[in-house]
């Protein structure tokens, strides 16, 4: 193990960090750098306490496709909330939780669907259950179910399969 490992066991993550410090202080000060320095320090050493296993990321290519797609749909999800919020007031009535039963085993794998899901405006993720494998999901314009169902196994879950298993 080298010296920079055991003094900085991840460095890709304080790199992160510490960007996204001085991207949300939205400061360049000396004084920002070393306190976003001092929060990623801290923070690659609480990975380490954690131990996660390494994800195994696989296909390049369905990363892209994956991200492209999250692209469009949040973009496509902002217009129609939009119309749902500032349209009339019978659209807003279709709102509901509804159960999915998924394919998808991966804790990294499940964790990026949660994330996409959750950044969609007009999904939430409520809860997964892993013993069985269903997640409950809240949609904002839940009038057809099945049609969820098939845009989120065919258009995040297949790839996040080839991506993670």
């Amino acid at each position: 193990m080298t010296l920079l490992r055991r003094v900085l066991p991840h460095p890709f993550l304080f790199l992160a960090l510490l960007g996204m410090w001085l991207l949300m202080t939205q400061s360049l000060s000396t004084g920002q750098i070393l306190l976003g320095a001092l929060v990623a320090f801290g923070g690659c050493w609480a990975m380490v306490a954690l131990d996660p296993e390494p994800a195994r990321i696989g296909r390049p290519l369905a990363i892209a496709r994956l991200a492209g797609r999250v692209f469009v749909d949040v973009f496509r999800s902002n217009v129609a909330v939009g119309r749902i919020i500032l349209g009339d007031e019978e659209k807003r009535t279709h709102s509901g939780f509804m159960s999915l039963k998924l394919d998808l085993t991966d804790r990294y794998g499940l964790a990026v669907l949660a994330i996409v899901l959750t950044c969609t405006p007009g999904t939430q993720w409520v809860h997964y259950d892993p013993t069985r494998g269903v997640l409950t999901l809240h949609v904002l314009d839940l009038v057809d179910e099945k049609h969820w169902v098939r845009t989120i196994k065919q258009r995040y879950e297949t790839l996040l399969m080839e991506i993670f298993e």
